[in-house]
């Protein structure tokens, strides 16, 4: 065998395992989905920069966060396999019912249908949490004027 041909083999064994390792990365990666928050934080503000996020919500799987926005507004990020879907959602413009279990919420976007769905989250305090973000989102600033001062429930 000459020099030229163990040259070759260590070059070829090198890019064979290059790649592999690439492809390992990418497997890590897909896996943790929207898990790592400070991605969440980096991808939704790159979407929406003027928009301050005050709180993340991760679900169960880790493919969806729900976005506290700094205004009271609620946002919502899914893991689309290679990207990331942002989406603010509107006031009057999402249906909301719990499951059974408490762990999660039936949710239908009127302006976005491809992201309906079922949400499970890992504690029905997060579910609750998230889904007083979205009644908070349905009702306009008008109406939170009027129920502090009648009432004093909501401020």
């Amino acid at each position: 065998m000459s020099l030229g041909m163990v040259i070759w083999a260590i070059l070829l064994g090198g890019i064979v395992w290059v790649a592999y390792r690439a492809n390992r990365l990418g497997e890590k990666t897909e896996e943790t989905g929207l898990r790592d928050t400070g991605m969440a934080i980096v991808e939704f503000g790159r979407a929406f920069p003027n928009e301050a996020i005050r709180q993340l919500h991760v679900t169960a799987d880790g493919n969806v966060v729900f976005v506290r926005l700094h205004d009271n507004k609620a946002g919502f990020m899914r893991s689309m396999r290679g990207h990331y879907s942002c989406h603010l959602i509107n006031p009057g413009t999402v249906q909301v019912s719990g499951t059974p279990d408490g762990k999660g919420l039936r949710i239908d976007f009127a302006d976005a249908p491809h992201h309906s769905g079922t949400f499970m989250f890992t504690r029905p305090e997060e579910t609750a949490e998230v889904s007083l973000w979205l009644l908070g989102n349905f009702v306009p600033e008008s109406g939170k004027t009027l129920l502090s001062h009648g009432t004093g429930r909501m401020s």
